[in-house]
């Protein structure tokens, strides 16, 4: 069984599962970003969209070989442990490269998301499990352990690009704090070779802003 990818592979991979969020977010770039909120029909829309990703680009993977049982995040303790500590740094980091953005225009973006959406509780965890499952999974064990034959710079640096694209639609300054977030996740990643820390932090990233937001 293989572990590794060609480009050919990755690029496949890449399209399947994040060809069209890169296209919706390249269209609200085109758009200047306009400020849309999170509905319970959108969020459901995602966790439906990516399940079925995820099960064309395992079949795909399955017929090239691969080795998949890697991929399967295994909860336990200490990985929660590690997945909130790791949650918090990869916050204090974005904090600290976005703060030079502080009280710029750009720097309210999300914050604006986040006061208009209003989606129910259980659809948030639905899609916070969902979504922080399927990026992880695929950026980090498919995609950066598959290219590390190409060096680390270019299996950190080409799914960090690809996550940053993804959330284009947070704006310029959203899209910084996501490169934060992805290179640390990825260091993790790198260090530990398990992947539930990353998908548990990411968990967390998706469910905390609408907790702040409600209160």
């Amino acid at each position: 069984m293989r572990t590794t990818l060609t480009l050919r592979e990755a690029g496949i991979v890449s399209a399947i599962c994040f060809g069209l969020p890169v296209a919706l977010a390249l269209q609200s770039a085109a758009r200047d970003f306009p400020v849309e909120g999170f509905s319970d029909t959108g969020m459901l829309w995602l966790c439906m969209f990516e399940v079925s990703a995820a099960i064309a680009a395992v079949a795909f993977l399955r017929m090239q070989q691969q080795d998949l049982q890697p991929l399967v995040p295994r909860p336990t303790l200490t990985g929660c442990v590690a997945g909130v500590a790791l949650a918090f740094l990869a916050w204090l980091i974005a904090v600290l490269v976005t703060l030079p953005f502080d009280g710029s225009s750009g720097s309210e973006h999300v914050r604006q998301m986040m006061f208009v959406s209003q989606p129910s509780a259980a659809v948030v965890v639905l899609t916070a499990m969902v979504n922080g499952a399927f990026e992880e999974v695929f950026l980090l064990g498919v995609l950066t352990r598959g290219l590390r034959g190409f060096g680390l710079s270019v299996a950190i640096g080409l799914p960090v690009l690809l996550r940053a694209f993804c959330h284009l639609y947070q704006g310029p300054v959203g899209m910084v704090s996501v490169v934060a977030i992805g290179l640390t996740f990825s260091l993790q990643y790198i260090r530990s070779g398990d992947l539930w820390p990353p998908v548990f932090a990411h968990m967390l990233w998706d469910v905390l802003p609408f907790c702040i937001s409600g209160e």
